[in-house]
């Protein structure tokens, strides 16, 4: 078998895919959330988020060109600190990270297939995870052109919300417009925060894309600033046109959104979340199996990882071990256990690969693109202080 994968992506096919990882199915149920925190600024909430995320995507940025390989951040991290250990746990980390953002991902998106279709439950979840998978294998070109088709189908969606909300009569408390509560609007942030989470998973595309170094650090930008106008668009139509109170109880806030509007029973916005769902679970299944095939190259014990089908060119063992293992934990766990979980992992990395930025730095200055030392370092303390916040209200 192959040993290398190809380099099959441009700009357009990668942004796409950081843009669809980010928005996913989240947003269909994290603006209700957010606007019970933060009320009717909750726009101002998503936007304080994406300003929270940006150092620490800046650095992501800045080592995709220094060490554009699939294992991102365990590259990152074995280069920075010196520890191949501790780079190998944190891509195991990832790999976790991934597999269990898609369960809970898939385990949602087979919820909203039921209120369409009258399915059975188990078997949805393993039908539908299984086609992902032979994707995923089939190839990562075609697997990436799926998921920028998903993409489109959820933007479209989500635009047709901010139209919904905008020709909505306001509410009561959008006309009047109450004096921002800064701490509602914080924790609002802070729990927004979590919606941004899917921009490091471009860095693990890196071996795959051509030009890497002009890439990647353009998908991840560009990628960051569209989900961040689109998170605040949405909201910012959400709560003009539906009470916070009506949000903030709600597992399905753009459905209200619709009904304010059109007063319809919104059914189409459960399919277009079940494409979110769908774009999701092969985006991570993609990225995880590739941190694996990277680990391949770094631990032994992980060298049967690293190969690649001479013809497809894709991990495929690595890929159909993820995909096996994403569906057993849709069926088996409780999705706010997984969502949970995924969250306190990845702002584990986050903190880690800014302190390897930042040690990487000071021994090697120079680099295909530079960020200010002042960035990984507000990285790291941001992402510290998130990841503080979350253990402290899982407590």
């Amino acid at each position: 078998m192959a040993e290398h994968l190809k380099r099959r992506i441009g700009l357009g096919l990668l942004t796409a895919y950081g843009i669809g990882v980010m928005v996913g199915a989240g947003i269909f149920v994290l603006v209700g959330a957010v606007a019970g925190e933060a009320g009717v600024w909750a726009p101002v909430s998503f936007l304080l988020a994406g300003v929270i995320v940006a150092p620490t995507a800046l650095s992501y940025s800045e080592f995709s060109t220094r060490i554009p390989e699939a294992a991102g951040e365990a590259a990152y991290v074995w280069k920075g600190l010196n520890s191949q250990a501790l780079a190998v746990l944190v891509g195991l980390a990832i790999v976790a990270a991934g597999t269990i953002s898609a369960a809970a991902v898939l385990r949602g998106g087979v919820g909203y297939l039921t209120v369409v279709l009258d399915v059975p439950w188990g078997w949805s979840i393993f039908a539908i995870g299984a086609v992902l998978t032979a994707v995923a294998v089939f190839g990562v070109l075609e697997s990436l052109a799926l998921a920028a088709i998903f993409t489109v189908v959820e933007l479209f969606g989500l635009i047709l919300v901010i139209w919904a909300g905008a020709s909505a009569p306001s509410v009561i408390e959008w006309s009047s417009m109450p004096p921002p509560v800064w701490v509602g609007i914080g924790a609002g942030a802070v729990l927004a925060f979590f919606a941004f989470i899917g921009f490091e998973d471009i860095v693990n595309m890196a071996e795959e894309v051509a030009d890497p170094e002009r890439t990647m650090p353009r998908a991840i930008l560009i990628a960051l600033v569209v989900t961040t106008l689109i998170y605040a668009l949405v909201t910012w139509a959400t709560v003009r046109a539906v009470p916070v109170s009506s949000l903030a109880g709600s597992e399905k806030p753009l459905v209200l959104v619709w009904q304010a509007s059109q007063a319809g029973d919104g059914r189409f916005l459960s399919t277009i979340a079940v494409f979110a769902a769908l774009n999701g679970v092969l985006a991570q299944i993609v990225m995880a199996s590739r941190v694996l095939y990277g680990l391949g190259k770094r631990s032994p014990v992980l060298a049967v990882f690293h190969h690649a089908h001479p013809k497809m060119g894709t991990p495929v063992l690595a890929s159909i071990l993820i995909g096996a293992a994403v569906i057993s934990a849709a069926l088996l766990l409780n999705v706010g256990l997984l969502a949970e979980v995924t969250s306190t992992i990845l702002l584990c990395v986050f903190v880690v690969v800014n302190l390897a930025l930042i040690v990487l730095k000071r021994k090697q200055p120079e680099a295909p693109f530079q960020v200010p030392m002042i960035v990984p370092v507000l990285g790291l303390m941001l992402s510290a202080g998130a990841l503080t916040f979350n253990i402290l209200g899982a407590l």
